[in-house]
């Protein structure tokens, strides 16, 4: 009797560890949403470089680029709940563009298991050669006195930077036109160029430009001053009231149980303690700034929250 309740309880125990070693056999999926070589992509392939060692199985990126990110997502909504399939999204697709669309295909909140944050971001208000000289107060003031003038540029419409300059105009009672570019890169130049005053984008577009002289940056949009440039004041240091930053979260579909969950986000954990790993999104202008699950739902929800009021007010609707 003592034998056969053995050979049962020894099968049972083959049955439950069945499920984890198959799991080690398939290839685990980081999808993007981004063509290769952009801060996401580079990120995904940091992770799933050191995921691969940690989990002890393949970790491969797929780039599927296509509507700001958005496209991956709805994607990523359809997948099985195993823990195989992910998406390295930015904040901007989960609490940005759901304020934008009528009908943009997914429920930021209901159709993702969040599972860990992976970096952190804020945003560079630099200004270019049309600007006076001086602070942020003082080209702010020069923008009021000069209505025809006062315009900012982003990397595009609709995405954070585009609402952060917003606010920013909204804080300061400073009406300001916003000038979108089809990427950061080609608004940089418009703005080396004298083309427009303003720019707010992420610090790595404008930082060598400013290394150089060529453009100031002013501020940084995050409650803290940033690593890439600490002599640079931050809005509320400058005695306006706002912050701005943004994040990168790793998803997978819903229903994902919390033991799965909790094994892929302990080999994020792991992948941005290792110091290769943080120099390498440091020099992105990022910060590595690793969240739970838990977290990362919170954050999530609390940037959904805070943009809500400032693009209804803008009337922006994305096309």
């Amino acid at each position: 009797m003592k034998r056969r309740q053995f050979a049962a309880l020894a099968a049972l125990t083959l049955a439950l560890a069945a499920p984890a070693a198959l799991a080690q056999d398939r290839t685990l999926k980081i999808m993007v949403g981004f063509p290769p070589g952009g801060s996401a992509d580079v990120i995904a392939r940091l992770l799933a470089q050191k995921m691969a060692v940690t989990l002890g199985q393949p970790v491969i990126v797929d780039n599927k680029p296509g509507a700001a990110g958005r496209l991956v997502l709805g994607e990523l909504k359809r997948a099985a709940p195993d823990g195989q399939t992910l998406v390295l999204s930015p904040s901007g697709a989960m609490v940005i563009a759901p304020w934008l669309y009528s009908n943009i295909g997914y429920d930021p909140i209901k159709d993702f298991t969040p599972v860990s944050r992976i970096v952190t971001f804020d945003f560079a208000v630099t200004a270019g050669p049309a600007a006076p000289q001086g602070d942020l107060k003082s080209v702010l003031g020069w923008m009021k006195a000069n209505p025809s003038k006062a315009s900012y540029g982003t990397s595009g419409a609709g995405t954070v930077p585009h609402f952060a300059g917003l606010l920013l105009s909204q804080v300061a009672g400073v009406p300001i036109t916003h000038v979108p570019y089809r990427g950061g890169a080609p608004a940089a130049q418009d703005l080396i160029g004298g083309q427009i005053p303003l720019m707010v984008d992420t610090a790595s577009e404008t930082l060598e430009h400013h290394k150089a002289g060529k453009v100031r940056i002013l501020a940084v949009t995050g409650e803290q001053r940033s690593r890439a440039l600490p002599d640079v004041p931050t809005l509320k240091e400058q005695g306006i009231n706002m912050a701005a930053d943004a994040f990168f979260g790793l998803y997978g579909p819903p229903g994902m149980s919390a033991d799965v969950v909790a094994r892929l986000d302990r080999a994020v954990a792991d992948a941005l303690r290792q110091p290769d790993v943080q120099e390498k999104i440091y020099n992105f202008g990022l910060v590595p700034n690793h969240a739970p699950s838990a977290d990362l739902a919170a954050t999530q929800a609390s940037h959904l929250k805070r943009w809500e009021a400032p693009i209804k007010a803008s009337g922006f609707k994305a096309e």
